[in-house]
């Protein structure tokens, strides 16, 4: 996909600002830069995404300084890079990048930074892998009277497209935390026990929270479990959890595409032939469609999902743990029309 022109210009005036701040500074880096509780002897990375940036906090803990790109509840699919992005790239031993094309500007951040980063795309190394987008798709153009609507509402979908929110998965998770150990290591030898420790609590978390999202879904009649989200974002969590994936709003892994009148009409016919009880808007996204959806069809858009970013750091939904026990808890409350939730173990 060709780099969009506007995204270009902020590259260069990113690659412009690095040019002025190296040649203000003179010589050498002072290292006043440092992120809060970063030792002298920090190694300073650089985490495009908010759920990549969190693995890489508590794997790297005080022997690492974390510059995160994008923040809580921004969308990663239509990010514009910043000069203070390629600035901190410039000065990174590592690159830490979420891949399948959900950051794929960061290529692009890194060339203009003219510096030496490692750049680490986690989901090439990850064991589960999805297309992204049939089962949602499957179920609308089940229920389509006229098949140009299913054409007209996929026109932006790449049919070979990998699903890039690989981290609804807990699996995978468990693997990236395992890439940052060793990539940090690598960087750093002098950690090693250090992100070796981190890592192995950090994969104890997720293999509890793994377990505990599945006794709680579990509880749920499968004929329950009917997922409707603002856009195709929680493929691997409903694989992982025997979820079924009635349909998106947006019938896309982007949040860029845009549906048609006609997509919105066979949303709404699956609905109710489904027998759907909730239509789940996402965190950072406008409620505007999933709401009419909802009132269309009697169904209720109370509970609000987290798909491509954290939620603010003093939010329930501030770490990867906390963002899909939260979500497990929304989507129960969802399928039972609000008669259970989830305690989930963290």
């Amino acid at each position: 996909m060709p780099f969009p022109r506007r995204r270009a210009r902020a590259l260069l005036a990113a690659a412009l600002s690095v040019v002025l701040v190296a040649a203000l500074a003179g010589c050498g880096d002072s290292g006043d830069d440092a992120g809060a509780g970063s030792g002298d002897g920090a190694v300073k990375v650089v985490a495009t995404t908010t759920v990549l940036g969190d693995v890489v906090r508590e794997v790297g803990g005080d022997a690492v300084d974390v510059t995160q790109l994008l923040q809580p509840n921004s969308d990663p699919h239509d990010y514009e890079p910043r000069p203070d992005d390629v600035l901190a790239t410039a000065k990174a031993k590592v690159v830490f990048a979420s891949g399948d094309g959900l950051d794929g500007w960061i290529d692009d951040v890194v060339k203009q930074s003219g510096g030496d980063a490692a750049l680490v795309d986690v989901a090439a190394r990850l064991p589960v892998q999805r297309d992204g987008g049939d089962d949602a798709h499957d179920h609308a153009e089940e229920g389509a009277a006229d098949e140009s609507h299913a054409e007209e509402g996929h026109a932006e979908d790449d049919p070979g497209a990998t699903d890039p929110h690989w981290w609804h998965d807990p699996t995978n998770v468990e693997t990236a935390a395992a890439v940052v150990r060793d990539e940090l290591t690598k960087a750093n030898p002098g950690g090693r026990a250090t992100y070796a420790a981190n890592a192995a609590r950090l994969v104890a978390q997720v293999r509890a929270l793994d377990a505990s999202i599945r006794r709680c879904l579990d509880g749920v009649p499968v004929a329950q479990r009917k997922l409707v989200t603002d856009h195709d974002a929680l493929g691997y969590f409903a694989d992982r959890y025997d979820v079924e994936i009635v349909g998106a709003v947006i019938p896309s892994l982007s949040t860029q595409a845009q549906p048609s009148a006609g997509d919105l009409a066979d949303l709404a016919k699956v609905i109710r032939r489904e027998g759907a009880r909730a239509v789940f808007p996402e965190s950072g996204s406008s409620r505007k469609l999933p709401d009419a959806v909802a009132q269309e069809t009697g169904a209720t858009a109370e509970y609000q999902l987290y798909g491509d970013s954290l939620g603010p750091a003093d939010s329930a939904a501030g770490t990867y743990v906390g963002m899909e026990a939260h979500n497990a808890d929304a989507m129960v409350r969802g399928f039972t029309g609000g008669a259970r939730g989830c305690t989930i173990e963290r």
